[in-house]
């Protein structure tokens, strides 16, 4: 049983693993494959979109295909996927052919995220999960961190096939542990709802959508034709799965404060992440003229400082309790942004980092923390739906923080410095952590349970 478990964490940390550092490695590498390609650094947006979009696609049927065709199978089969799209990604001759191959990685790697986290979920209880928060940030929040690192140096030492090809070797290892150590969970039946996936298969798409052209392109009349149909198909899901029986998503799991709190915190937290994430290294470079790697070596550092975190966590929560380890995580990353954004990346590279190191500590804590609050009262039937709803708003929730540190960007560069402007975008991220700390200030159902555990 003990050597079941172990397997299990080692499944989910580097499945998630592959899935959360994708989102990031190819970042550094787009004016490199642009070259290479032999086309401008903007049309290699489809490379990211086509991932994004893909992902939010497949996001929404993931709950169902592992309740209904079993989630042991449903991870291999989504791993394999994924594994067979890095290689396809890695080959690619054309700016095209790779774009598809990142269409297919998505789909694959909307499936995986959930399947994961109700692998994970479904074979711990609650107090156990605790003692897992070092398993828990390595995917979430430390492959982020790590991935424009690992891109620049394929950038600077290989190529940046090898970005793709390095998932595959872990991918064919996790596939055969996967089929030959695991077992499978009980199988829920249900019908499936076709309306309601449709709604949200297209709703979900445009909004991902309207945010990534946002950030690259600013507000135009498509971006706000597309707003209004997403913001209006997802308004009509949520609508029509509150009525029906058997819901593709079971939204009413937001009427419980805890999940719903602590979602949305863990949203405002990635999306601040992410902007943060996706800010700095071009500050940075642009003030030292420093390359992708050395900007990426003072980013490092935050991921190194997540870790410490996992390692904090369950002493830090037993002493304050979760609820307020996850408030004073978000209020000590708040006056450490501010702090950032003060200084400009012009401060000594030693202190950008310690205030790097310093945010990993803080945010981590409102990270693993929200994760594990989320899924306290959820039952073992509705965990696939949960797991899959908590990861469609940390996906939305990454994008709006890209959005709103882009836009900011560009919107404050038209009457400011370019340094200014990077420094005011900066600030913009706090705004995500203010509203997030405001959502866990209504989490009266989860300040009682974690007053009990900490008793």
């Amino acid at each position: 049983m003990k050597a079941q478990r172990a397997v299990i964490i080692a499944l989910y940390v580097v499945a998630m693993f592959m899935v959360s550092i994708d989102g990031t490695i190819v970042n550094v590498l787009l004016p490199t494959i642009a070259v290479e390609f032999g086309v401008t650094p903007g049309a290699t947006n489809g490379i990211n979109i086509g991932y994004l979009v893909s992902i939010a696609v497949a996001l929404p049927a993931a709950g169902y295909l592992s309740n209904r065709y079993g989630v042991k199978r449903m991870y291999v089969l989504s791993v394999s996927l994924f594994t067979l799209a890095s290689l396809l990604c890695g080959l690619a001759g054309s700016l095209q052919a790779l774009i598809l191959a990142r269409v297919l990685q998505g789909l694959a790697g909307g499936i995986i995220t959930p399947v994961s986290m109700t692998l994970l979920f479904r074979t711990f209880s609650p107090p156990e999960r605790q003692n897992l928060s070092r398993s828990l940030v390595l995917p979430i929040a430390f492959a982020p961190a790590i991935g424009p690192l690992v891109g620049g140096l394929f950038s600077e030492y290989l190529s940046w096939n090898w970005a793709f090809f390095i998932n595959i070797p872990f991918g064919i290892i996790i596939v055969l542990i996967g089929l030959f150590a695991l077992t499978e969970f009980e199988i829920f039946k249900a019908p499936f709802d076709t309306k309601g996936y449709m709604l949200i298969a297209l709703g979900l798409p445009l909004l991902m959508l309207t945010l990534s052209l946002i950030a690259s392109d600013g507000v135009s009349i498509t971006v706000v034709f597309c707003a209004i149909v997403g913001v209006f198909l997802l308004s009509q899901f949520y609508v029509y799965e509150r009525k029906i029986k058997e819901p593709l998503l079971d939204v009413r799991l937001y009427e419980q404060p805890l999940f719903l709190s602590s979602s949305l915190v863990a949203m405002c937290s990635m999306g601040a992440l992410m902007g943060m994430l996706y800010l700095f290294p071009l500050m940075y470079q642009y003030a030292y003229s420093a390359s992708a790697l050395e900007s990426s070596l003072i980013t490092f550092t935050e991921a190194l400082g997540l870790m410490v975190a996992s390692r904090l966590l369950p002493r830090t929560s037993k002493h304050f309790g979760m609820l307020y380890t996850v408030r004073l995580g978000l209020i000590g990353t708040v006056m450490i942004f501010c702090c950032i954004a003060i200084l400009g990346p012009s401060a000594n590279p030693w202190l950008l980092r310690g205030l790097m190191f310093a945010v990993g500590i803080c945010l981590g804590h409102s990270v693993i923390g929200s994760q594990l609050s989320a899924f306290h009262h959820v039952a073992k039937s509705q965990m696939s739906k949960a797991t899959t709803l908590y990861n469609m708003l940390n996906r939305v929730g990454a994008a709006v923080g890209i959005a709103l540190v882009a836009t900011t960007l560009t919107v404050s560069g038209r009457y400011f410095s370019e340094i200014l402007s990077y420094q005011y975008a900066l600030v913009a991220t706090v705004v995500l952590l203010l509203a997030g700390l405001g959502c866990s200030l209504f989490a009266k159902e989860q300040e009682t349970i974690l007053k009990g555990e900490k008793a």
